[in-house]
């Protein structure tokens, strides 16, 4: 495989390499994770609810005290490939002190599972959680689960038509919206990308459902692809949605950028919420 683009001379390798560009990039899942336990264990949650019969169809859902204004479902990020929903229920902060219930689902990653699979996968856990809590639902993911929290709004997506009417706003947090340049990662290898899926899974090359606020929200440090992802999708959905400015923070990186849903006041839990 050749990484750099005949055409452009891009690295495509490490277009998307973030950790190595970040100081103390390898410390941050550690990080996460020891935040999130700690979170959980004075949280009001269910946790481990089931929505399909793969091992990871599960989803973690933390409660408000009183009765829940909506819901707020959080995809998490790690391309597809890493991760899992115990690495960010801190970040279900935020929106509970704002009083909306907050759904955390794990999916099956790749190589096990291609990306069509996986966006079907969300499409079933966002049933559920809203099966559970009633009013609108506010959508959020953070890189491929910005790539999957998009997705769920686009004509044709595989979530019930009932539940996909009751989406009120979508936050895309870095997120990836065009899987062509994948196909030129070493990733690819697990991610198994072909044209047709990069066509029928890339929420730039797809028409959104009307209406709805869209924010694509990035750090000003992160690594200028996805930069360029925001602002595709911000250009390819104008005058298409409820397409807002993408949101481009000084000071932020790939890393440190969803942060701010751990306080109610932050502007990001801000853009999510109003």
């Amino acid at each position: 495989m050749q990484d750099q683009d005949s055409m452009t001379g891009i690295d495509w390798e490490d277009a998307f390499q973030n950790a190595t560009h970040i100081p103390g990039g390898a410390e941050y899942p550690a990080l996460w994770a020891a935040r999130a336990a700690a979170f959980r264990d004075r949280a009001k949650a269910e946790l481990d609810i089931p929505y399909g019969p793969a091992p990871r169809e599960k989803l973690d859902l933390f409660l408000p005290e009183a009765t829940a204004n909506g819901l707020v479902v959080f995809v998490h990020g790690g391309f597809w490939r890493r991760l899992d929903k115990s690495y960010w229920s801190d970040l279900a902060e935020g929106p509970l002190a704002r009083g909306w219930a907050v759904a955390m689902p794990s999916y099956t990653l790749a190589p096990e599972a291609r990306i069509g699979q996986i966006t079907a996968q969300i499409g079933s856990a966002i049933g559920v959680a809203a099966g559970r809590i009633a009013g609108p639902i506010r959508l959020a993911g953070h890189s491929a689960g910005g790539h999957l929290v998009t997705r769920m709004i686009c004509k044709g997506a595989p979530i019930a038509p009932e539940v996909q009417a009751r989406i009120a706003a979508v936050l895309s947090i870095s997120g990836v919206h065009d899987l062509r340049p994948l196909r030129l990662n070493s990733m690819n290898a697990d991610l198994r990308i072909d044209a047709e899926e990069a066509a029928s899974e890339s929420p730039v090359l797809l028409p959104p459902l009307p209406d709805i606020p869209v924010t694509c929200w990035t750090g000003a440090n992160e690594r200028p692809e996805f930069l360029r992802q925001s602002a595709l999708l911000a250009e390819a959905w104008a005058g298409k949605t409820g397409m807002r400015p993408p949101v481009f923070v000084p000071g932020q990186h790939h890393f440190d950028v969803i942060d701010g849903l751990k306080d109610a006041k932050a502007a990001l839990t801000t853009a999510l919420l109003d």
